[in-house]
């Protein structure tokens, strides 16, 4: 700690050893939820990843996706649409539980996540200025890494962690070892301004003394019958949430090998800045017959980098995002 403190005064840098001492690492329980009769567990606040992920597939599960079928406009409304308002709850609502009060049991209940899609409509889309966050009573990077692991007994782990920006703070402690992180980014610099992902904060997320930034990590296991099934997660900040929700309902609903269901092009949503983003390679018929309905579009490049596991048959099944170069699957 003293050469870490040393290391960061040197580079105009104000944290001192002590402020390192003080530093601890907590348990948090795991966000949990079920999904079409499987029980999902993912990461909790500081995270927004649980959150995020158990409203968004709380209010796409009444619809039948797969009758819709894969990157469909119907299913695309739907994940939209849901992911517009989760979003719009992530901004307002989370931050660190230990400094502001999350109503966390009701944003991720079925109840809940179904008054939220009333106004949801076929016919157009919610323009994301007529959206805010819920009605509720209270008593991240591309430099992201995620690694899934099964061992030879089933036992599954889902790991994320970040140094936030490419290379992080781009100062690189040589007598350590380690690059220092720019996860400051991740607090509300000033409520209502957008950070480097056009991530809208507020007053939750506000920076405070050894309080902890909301992140989007989100690495998840889904449980059949309490067995673990599935292990995924990816880099990508604000993008990882709604790629980790969409090999989800991949493999969940359209029944999609973890392959396929990793490599189809992804679309995300944020509530703000209200345009839906779709990666290179999506159906263009698609693509148009959403901007007709009033949905601003743009295309972008890979974000994200599902890394998933799966357990079939007393099988264990791997595979790494072709959409990055250094993922890969391994068994040892």
């Amino acid at each position: 700690s003293k050469k870490l403190a040393k290391f960061i005064q040197s580079n105009g840098g104000i944290i001192t050893e002590e402020d390192l001492a003080k530093y601890e690492a907590k348990w948090r329980t795991p966000i949990t939820f079920t999904y079409d009769n499987l029980k999902i567990t993912s990461m909790s606040p500081p995270s927004s990843g649980g959150v995020c992920l158990a409203q968004i597939m709380n209010g796409i599960e009444p619809y039948d996706l797969q009758a819709y079928g894969h990157n469909s406009v119907k299913a695309m409304q739907v994940i939209t649409e849901a992911e517009r308002r989760a979003y719009a709850d992530r901004s307002y609502f989370l931050g660190d539980p230990d400094f502001v009060s999350i109503p966390k049991d009701t944003l991720i209940s079925k109840s809940y996540s179904k008054n939220r899609m009333q106004s949801f409509s076929f016919k157009k889309p919610t323009a994301s200025k007529d959206i805010s966050h819920g009605s509720v009573e209270i008593i991240e990077s591309m430099e992201t890494t995620h690694y899934s692991i099964v061992d030879q007994y089933g036992n599954a782990v889902s790991v994320t962690t970040t140094l936030n920006g490419g290379y992080g703070s781009k100062l690189y402690a040589s007598e350590l070892g380690f690059f220092l992180n720019n996860e400051m980014d991740d607090f509300s610099s000033k409520p209502g301004e957008p950070n480097m992902f056009g991530l809208i904060g507020a007053k939750a997320n506000e920076i405070a003394p050894e309080k902890r930034m909301l992140s989007s990590m989100t690495p998840t296991i889904v449980f059949h019958e309490n067995k673990p099934i599935i292990a995924t997660g990816s880099p990508g900040g604000s993008r990882i949430i709604t790629a980790v929700l969409q090999f989800l309902l991949n493999t969940l609903d359209f029944k999609m090998e973890i392959s396929d269901a990793t490599v189809v092009p992804r679309i995300h949503h944020q509530w703000k800045p209200d345009v839906l983003m779709l990666e290179k390679g999506f159906d263009a018929r698609h693509a148009s017959a959403i901007e007709a309905f009033g949905q601003p579009i743009y295309v972008s490049g890979p974000g994200t980098s599902l890394e998933s596991l799966e357990i079939k048959n007393n099988l264990f099944y791997g595979f790494g995002d072709t959409r990055r170069p250094d993922s890969k699957a391994k068994g040892l």
